[in-house]
């Protein structure tokens, strides 16, 4: 009964309206009210503030509240461990940063294969998104970047280190001399992601390193919004050579690698520093980092329409 208690009060805590809870928790309101009120008797605090609706959570409220996402998120790992005989059955909840989403089927078809009765539930959020679910028990795991801007509280196991790109019309290309760098780009019509999205802002670094100051034509937040206008020929775009995974290149724009001593992160899983749970753990060990790598190499080599060749471009 206690573990049903704690449910009801967090489907409260997600609905803010008593029947949307109720019905929720596929229970009438007053069982949901009631299961609530039980609990408040139990742990002698008053947990909700109650009026002719919903007004909030008490401060005791709040901390049982935070108690309750821990204990119930524990409760489900033991179930699912209970299960491992039959593999993982339960779901797994991730959250990955848009510029990391290109790779997710590298990671994600493994789990699947290892653990067939898995459910996979993926979401795109921001790093700040990802620590918070992962604070709140709404998320397992996160793809993020785990060595910039660094989410506090959580353990992390690295994947790739990201690497940059130039995309521009390949006439644009021909003008530049042997091998791009940073401070090349300063005069380029850009076409970038907004500086809300950590992957700009790292793009940014770069770019004040060499010394360059650029005001994109346009800023987007998608790669989705990039890629689409990048097929318009006269813009250019710097991105992760993950890019390429999803996204192939239009007819006449190329791919220059950047030189330089670029400012690059390392994009890793993070989880929290409690003891990983049942989900975590499978999708741990259904990731081979090795063969990502040579996945990666491929498709990249595959997608690009350029060649470095001894620091100078050849088009293909």
């Amino acid at each position: 009964m206690f573990i049903r208690q704690l449910g009801y009060l967090i489907a409260l805590a997600s609905e803010r309206h008593f029947a949307r809870a109720a019905a929720s928790c596929h229970v009438a309101q007053p069982t949901l009210s009631t299961g609530i009120k039980q609990l408040e008797e139990q742990l002698g605090v008053l947990i909700v503030e109650r009026g002719q609706r919903f007004r909030g959570f008490t401060p005791e409220g709040e901390r049982v509240l935070r108690w309750a996402r821990g204990i119930l998120n524990d409760y489900q790992a033991m179930r699912d461990d209970l299960k491992q005989a039959d593999g993982f059955t339960g779901a797994l909840r991730l959250g990955a940063i848009p510029v990391a989403m290109p790779i997710l089927p590298w990671l994600t078809g493994p789990f699947c294969a290892a653990h067939p009765h898995a459910r996979v539930n993926l979401v795109s959020a921001s790093s700040l998104e990802i620590e918070r679910d992962l604070r709140t028990f709404d998320l397992d795991a996160g793809i993020t970047y785990i060595d910039n801007e660094p989410i506090a509280h959580v353990q992390h196991v690295p994947l790739y280190r990201e690497r940059y790109l130039l995309l521009t019309p390949a006439l644009q290309a021909g003008g530049l001399q042997g091998p791009v760098h940073w401070a090349d780009l300063g005069q380029l019509p850009l076409c970038l992601l907004t500086q809300r999205m950590q992957n700009r802002r790292i793009i940014d670094l770069n770019l004040d390193k060499a010394g360059v100051a650029v005001r994109p034509r346009i800023e987007v937040d998608s790669l989705t919004a990039l890629a689409g206008h990048l097929r318009v020929g006269w813009l250019s775009t710097i991105v992760p050579e993950s890019f390429l995974l999803t996204f192939d290149l239009p007819e006449g724009i190329a791919a220059l690698e950047l030189h330089d001593e670029a400012v690059g992160f390392t994009i890793g899983v993070v989880f929290t520093d409690r003891m990983p749970s049942t989900a975590v753990q499978a999708f741990l060990k259904a990731i081979d980092q090795e063969q990502l790598g040579h996945v990666m190499a491929d498709r990249l080599a595959a997608s690009t329409r350029h060649v470095i060749l001894n620091g100078h471009h050849k088009f293909e």
